[in-house]
């Protein structure tokens, strides 16, 4: 991993795709967390907050204890603004069963707040919308063509707003627009699971950017991810590959 800052009391790292954050199922040893503790010799190093395995960006841990508390609040209480890339369809907005859509900047189509209530049953591998009080809200803009698309065709580049924190909730709301993240096995439909050590499609959705209000030092801080959208990802195993440096044809964005 790309270690992007770090100082005594926190690591931020520019986490691939395919690894996990922390220890969970078949998944000890190569996740975020342990790789960090091994890098560092450092054990009380803890995420301030998670990324899917399948999500790729910008990830913060506290590697000082008396520090946990704090940089964890900064997220649970999101304080902490985050952007995600992702690519998906070049497709007309389709109106979703549940929730609400608002158009921004009528007639355009983008940007809208995309408005639901998900819910996410443990045991579960998918999230729903269903009627009832909102719990999820995502700013969603379109900014420009993906390499070969053209208008009605192909894929296009978005950026996500989440103003809320539910599981899956960007890649549920971009694929209730009829607007699925490039690379979902999980969405529109449960595809079956690829080998777990096929990293050829990824998921293509990045955690872009993430700022905050240092609850410690009271500094502003601000990180963006280099992670390229587009890319065939190397896997987990692959730390020597430079995904800083990937050249113009390994990318399509």
């Amino acid at each position: 991993m790309t270690v992007l800052y770090e100082d005594e009391r926190i690591i931020v790292v520019d986490k691939p795709h395919f690894l996990a954050t922390m220890p969970r199922g078949m998944w000890y040893r190569q996740t975020a967390l342990i790789r960090l503790r091994e890098q560092y010799g450092e054990e009380a190093i803890v995420p301030a907050h998670r990324l899917d395995r399948l999500t790729a960006g910008v990830l913060v841990f506290v590697r000082d204890p008396a520090c946990r508390g704090a940089y964890q609040m900064l997220f649970q209480e999101r304080r902490a603004m985050k952007t995600y890339e992702c690519l998906a369809p070049l497709a007309p907005v389709r109106r979703p069963r549940f929730g609400t859509v608002e158009w921004l900047e009528a007639p355009r189509p983008f940007p809208l707040l995309r408005r639901s209530r998900i819910v996410k049953n443990r045991g579960v591998l998918q999230a729903f919308e269903e009627p009832g009080v909102v719990n999820a809200e995502t700013l969603i803009e379109r900014d420009g063509l993906a390499g070969g698309a053209s208008e009605g065709r192909g894929l296009a580049k978005y950026t996500l707003r989440p103003r809320t924190g539910k599981t899956h909730q960007l890649r549920v709301h971009m694929n209730s627009l009829g607007l699925p993240i490039a690379g979902d096995v999980f969405y529109p439909v449960l595809r079956p699971l690829r080998a777990w050590d096929d990293y050829s499609q990824p998921l293509q959705l990045v955690a872009r950017t993430l700022s905050f209000i240092d609850p410690v030092t009271g500094a502003a801080r601000s990180f963006r991810s280099r992670i390229p959208l587009g890319c065939v990802a190397p896997g987990p195993d692959d730390v020597d590959h430079d995904l800083n440096h990937a050249s113009p044809l390994e990318c399509c964005i």
